[in-house]
C-alpha cells in the first residue's frame, strides 16, 4: 500500500530521515514510536509530501508519489491528520467537515460518508454548528480525524492522535480507529503511548536519530526487552 524505500530528508543542514525504510500493508495498523526528536513527524510529512525526499523512493499503491507536492498525494489518497490537530478554529464543525471534502465532487457519496463519520463521532452531530475553536481538545481530534475521512482516503495517517487527552478520550479515539481500520482503511500511526499503539497495531517499526532501528509485529515488540524499557517504562 505505502512503502519508503532508503529516504533520506533534511530541513537544511538538519538530517531528519537517514536512510529508512517502511511500508504499511494493505489492511494494516503499523505504528511508529521513538522517542521526541526522532523523525516520526519529518517521515509522515515526507510521505505526504510536505516534506522534500533528497533520496530514496516513496511508493503507494505501487505508483512513486515522492517528488509530488502535497495536493497532488492527497488526491491519490494518502491522507495525514497532523500532530495538534490543526483544525479550522474560526469555523464551525460543518465547515471544517466540507473542507475535508473539497477535492470531491461525488455529492451524494459525501452526504453518505459524513453520516458515516457523525455515526463515529455522535459529538460531532451536536457540535455541528459549533465553531471549531470552542470544542474540547478530544473533540477537536474527533474532528481532525473525521475532516481526513470526508476525503475518503485510501490510506490514512495519524501524528500522535492521543497527546494532551485524558484516558477516556484516548480508548475512544482508539476505538474509532479500530472500526476505520475494520472497514478497510490502513493506518500509519505516530504516538508517544506506545502501549495503547503497540496494542491496536498489527506490526511496529522503533525510530531513533532519524534511523528505523527495529521492527517487528506489534506482540513481539511489547515482549522486547529494549521496548519494555525505553517505551513502556518496564524495568
Amino acid at each position: 500500500m505505502l512503502e519508503l524505500k532508503n529516504i533520506h530528508a533534511a530541513y537544511g543542514k538538519i538530517r531528519a530521515l537517514q536512510g529508512v525504510s517502511l511500508r504499511v500493508d494493505a489492511g494494516e495498523i503499523v505504528c511508529l514510536i521513538g522517542a521526541n526528536g526522532a523523525g516520526k513527524t519529518s517521515l509522515l510529512n515526507t510521505a505526504s509530501g510536505l516534506l522534500a525526499a533528497d533520496e530514496g523512493e516513496i511508493l503507494f499503491e505501487g505508483h512513486r508519489v515522492d517528488g509530488l507536492p502535497a495536493h497532488r498525494v492527497a488526491e491519490r489518497g494518502l491522507a495525514q491528520v497532523p500532530e495538534g490537530r490543526r483544525i479550522f478554529p474560526r469555523m464551525t464543525v460543518m465547515e471544517n467537515l466540507d473542507m475535508g471534502a473539497y477535492l470531491r465532487d461525488d455529492a451524494a457519496e459525501t452526504r453518505r460518508d459524513l453520516e458515516k463519520v457523525f455515526e463515529l463521532f455522535p459529538i460531532l452531530r451536536d457540535r455541528r454548528g459549533q465553531s471549531g475553536g470552542t470544542l474540547s481538545g478530544g473533540e477537536q481530534q474527533m474532528l481532525a480525524i473525521a475532516r481526513a475521512l470526508m476525503g475518503r482516503p485510501r490510506m490514512l495517517m495519524l501524528d500522535e492522535p492521543s497527546m494532551g487527552l485524558a484516558p477516556i478520550l484516548v480508548q475512544r479515539i482508539f476505538d474509532a480507529l479500530r472500526r476505520i481500520n475494520a472497514e478497510g482503511v490502513p493506518l500509519l500511526l505516530v504516538e508517544q503511548n506506545a502501549r495503547q499503539a503497540l496494542a491496536v497495531a498489527h506490526r511496529g517499526y522503533v525510530m531513533e536519530t532519524g534511523r528505523i532501528v527495529l521492527e517487528g509485529a506489534a506482540g513481539a515488540l511489547l515482549k522486547n526487552d529494549e521496548v519494555r524499557r525505553a517505551y513502556l517504562g518496564v524495568e
